[in-house]
Formats: structure tokens, C-alpha cells, sequence
């Protein structure tokens, strides 16, 4: 995992709360509304996503943690980002050690983490 757990366990308790009301406005950032695969609850978090080849893509800068369980699981999950919603589906894990599919100033950062594995999803058109 690139980032500690305890970075992680802060991050979902304080920092989430914090940026949800605006990440899904910002460049390079989203809110991610998922079922949970076990509870059945939805759950709404906010992501880095960039804009892919006939979808999007999510750094994974914690690993596969919960919400990438679950999208996976359920087969796709709702995005909203730069203030539209996006039904996504097909989602697959790669390992990209080039970080190609995201622009060069988070590449740079998510090499300096170690984050080297993206979630994919496609919108279908």
C-alpha cells in the first residue's frame, strides 16, 4: 500500500468530510457513490480521477482499499466530477508503473508515494 493505513483511517474521519462538498468541482478530483458489497449501503468518497481513453481513471493512492472492493464487485458505481454525474462501468485494476494515464504533475507525486495501480472504468456512450 503507497500510503500508510493510519494516513488512510485520518483521511476517511476528517479529510473526506472536509473536501466532499467541493471535490466534485475540482480538476483532478471526484466523489465516488458506491454499495457496499457486505452492507448494502451507499457510500459517497471523494477520489483523484482523470479523464481516460472512453472513461476515467482513479489513482489508487491508498491501494485496493474498501470502495475499490466494492465498485468492482458491483460492477461499476456513479462519478461525479467537474459538476456531472457519470455512470461507470467495467472496472478493472492495472498496474501502471509509468503512471501514463494521468497528467505529469501527478505522476511525479504518485511516483514519489509509490502509487503505481489505477482503477479504469468505462462510460459507456
Amino acid at each position: 500500500m503507497p500510503l500508510p493505513p493510519a494516513l488512510a483511517r485520518f483521511n476517511k474521519k476528517v479529510t473526506n468530510r472536509v473536501t466532499r462538498p467541493f471535490a466534485s468541482r475540482l480538476p483532478g478530483f471526484g466523489i465516488v457513490t458506491h454499495r457496499g458489497r457486505k452492507s448494502g449501503r451507499t457510500y459517497s468518497i471523494p477520489v483523484n480521477v482523470f479523464r481516460g481513453s472512453g472513461g476515467w481513471v482513479f489513482a489508487l493512492t491508498y491501494g485496493r482499499g474498501d470502495w475499490v472492493k466494492n465498485v468492482l464487485a458491483a460492477g461499476g458505481a456513479e462519478l461525479h466530477t467537474r459538476g456531472r454525474d457519470h455512470h461507470v462501468t467495467n472496472p478493472r485494476v492495472v498496474h501502471d508503473p509509468s503512471r501514463g494515464s494521468v497528467p505529469p504533475p501527478v505522476r511525479a507525486i504518485l511516483k514519489v508515494i509509490h502509487a503505481d495501480e489505477f482503477l479504469y472504468v468505462d462510460e459507456p456512450g
